[in-house]
């Protein structure tokens, strides 16, 4: 589907306006697609992304602060984030030793079993969006995205 059938105009928009439009359809479209990937775990695509940042550190926790820098989609909420973890038992919250007033986050073993079946549904979600286009597509697709 074009730009013009998906807003519903018969009109000629302008090429600038045309491919932001498209940009904010494709973002919309990428949100509703990864979203409903992580709905059968109960956890927000945000979330996701903490437990993903959260494994990238090997064993060592992160602070909230390391979390919100490494966030996708940046958001003073990750406090917010880490608590509904935790209630989970994905994550846990730990006091550092050397400084009682600094909290680190920790990914648990539970987080990291469910992280995994999550990746799964992740993947299949990608290769869903991406079905359409070639490795040497999305090289240049990604080429094209960086200059942004």
């Amino acid at each position: 589907m074009n730009v013009e059938e998906a807003i519903k105009t018969n009109r000629k928009i302008p090429l600038e306006s045309r491919t932001i439009i498209h940009f904010m359809l494709i973002a919309n479209k990428l949100i509703e697609i990864t979203t409903h990937a992580m709905k059968a775990f109960d956890v927000s695509v945000q979330q996701f992304n903490v437990l993903r940042i959260l494994r990238g550190q090997q064993g060592k926790p992160a602070n909230l602060s390391t979390l919100n820098e490494r966030m996708i989609t940046k958001m003073s909420n990750t406090t917010r984030l880490v608590d509904k973890l935790i209630l989970k038992g994905y994550v846990d919250r730990i006091t550092c030793p050397s400084n009682r007033r600094k909290i680190e986050i920790r990914l648990t073993p539970l987080g990291q079993e469910m992280l995994e079946k999550m990746d799964i549904a992740m993947n299949q979600a990608e290769a869903h969006i991406l079905k359409n286009f070639t490795t040497q597509e999305l090289e240049e697709l990604n080429k094209l995205l960086d200059k942004f």
